[in-house]
């Protein structure tokens, strides 16, 4: 983590290294001896009540943005990219035949990279030939990820018509300097552009991502990216604040050059962060996680988050995709030429797997909970049959403590102060091994 040192002393600068907490246990952890664990979790009649989710990589993009951590190419012409989406079709061929995936999808989601970066045949082809193995229809969510300069009025109603319920928008800023500078592929005409045909389409629920702190980030354009946001007033909005994983641009630059980038400090990103929930507070929305407000909670859901969040199934797609599927955490092949190589001999592309302890699953679900802003122990009570304020009480103790929770029976609640920096205080529930260790 960021955010203190080896002596708890508080970091307010943002140095190299991961922030966000995305599962649990820590990546690091997965190896790959430990792959015998996934076929036998794919040769298991699954639990009934247990809902299972589809994640499909699309590792194409137009530029890398220079705090990009993820397999992403942006040298694939469309032969290459199509060569892709046959494994991906051949993979999803694969794992159907499996019994824990003969049941219905409740979530779908298509990430990347930039899944917009496919033309409108190249989706079409690519869904007609999932839907040979396995079918979305009964799913509730289905999500897609878009880059603004990748839409066409033709690609968003195609979009539509494939059955995508939930698009979500990379604006992450308004500033074409600040977008420049920070390696994004489009400015800001090609967003406002493209929310025009978006609204045309009229989808269930159209999310717009923001990011606190980019490079070149002033209060100035924070304030108008607020304003802006608040202006075109999509569904949700998703804001995150901007850390410096390994292996990015950024990071390589302050780790190899000794650049001082200016990315604002934690202690700024909160303050923006803050106020823009407040913002959006006062406009009518309501706080859905640390991240994201929803214009109309009745409305607007996040079955993937959700689901995931208590527990899912769900089985990644692609190129270095990441799974949890009956209590067993794994990732396919990194590298796209051993990805494919993999599915042309007929073999799952796997990597790496870490099948999970119940005291880790509890944790899992613990720390990624709390990034809703709040608990219900009766929940854990009944899954786990755990009491959580008592068999966590040291944390729990040191966030009251810190003014970071508020308790209230079997409400445990963050603050608003808490919800802020939620990601930098659940390490406190992580297993003593885990604590200290690389994220990724």
């Amino acid at each position: 983590m960021t955010t203190s040192d080896s002596n708890g002393k508080r970091i307010d600068e943002t140095g190299v290294g991961n922030y966000f907490v995305a599962n649990y246990p820590p990546f690091s952890f997965w190896k790959n001896d430990r792959l015998l664990s996934v076929q036998e979790v794919l040769d298991r009649e699954p639990s009934p009540e247990v809902p299972l989710g589809l994640y499909l990589h699309v590792p194409f993009c137009r530029k890398r943005c220079k705090f990009c951590y993820f397999r992403v190419y942006t040298d694939k012409n469309s032969s290459k990219v199509q060569q892709y989406l046959n494994a991906l079709i051949k993979e999803t061929a694969l794992l159907a035949k499996r019994p824990a995936l003969k049941r219905a999808l409740r979530f779908v989601y298509f990430g990347g990279g930039t899944p917009s970066f496919l033309s409108t045949a190249q989706l079409e082809s690519l869904v007609s030939g999932l839907d040979a193995s396995i079918s979305w229809a009964e799913a509730e969510e289905v999500t897609f990820e878009c880059e603004p300069g990748t839409l066409s009025e033709h690609k968003v109603r195609a979009l539509k018509t494939l059955g995508i319920t939930r698009l979500s928008l990379g604006v992450e800023n308004f500033d074409d300097a600040v977008l420049e500078e920070n390696g994004r592929a489009h400015l800001s005409a090609e967003i406002y552009r493209c929310w025009e045909w978006i609204q045309s389409a009229d989808f269930p629920s159209v999310n717009i991502d923001l990011i606190a702190g980019m490079v070149g980030e002033t209060d100035e354009n924070w304030e108008s990216n607020i304003e802006e946001t608040l202006r075109l007033a999509p569904a949700s909005v998703t804001i995150y604040q901007m850390e410096l994983p390994y292996n990015t641009v950024y990071s390589r630059k302050v780790l190899e050059e000794g650049q001082n980038l200016k990315v604002a400090s934690w202690s700024k990103k909160r303050d923006w962060v803050r106020r823009a929930f407040e913002r959006f507070q006062a406009a009518g929305y309501h706080v859905s996680s640390s991240y994201t407000l929803v214009r109309d909670p009745a409305r607007t859901s996040f079955v993937y988050r959700d689901a995931l969040w208590h527990g899912a199934d769900m089985v990644g797609i692609g190129v270095a995709s990441f799974s949890y599927l009956g209590g067993v955490h794994y990732q396919n092949l990194d590298r796209l030429e051993d990805y494919a190589a993999a599915l042309q001999g007929g073999m799952l592309p796997l990597s790496r797997a870490l099948p999970s302890k119940d005291r880790e699953r509890l944790i899992r679900e613990l720390v990624l909970q709390m990034k809703l802003g709040h608990l219900d122990a009766r929940y854990f009570r009944q899954k786990f049959d755990v009491d959580i304020a008592e068999d966590f009480s040291v944390p729990f103790e040191s966030l009251l403590r810190d003014g970071y929770l508020e308790k209230s029976g079997d409400t445990i609640r963050l603050t608003p102060e808490g919800l802020l920096r939620v990601d930098s205080l659940l390490p406190r529930f992580f297993l003593p091994k885990h604590r200290d260790a690389r994220y990724t």
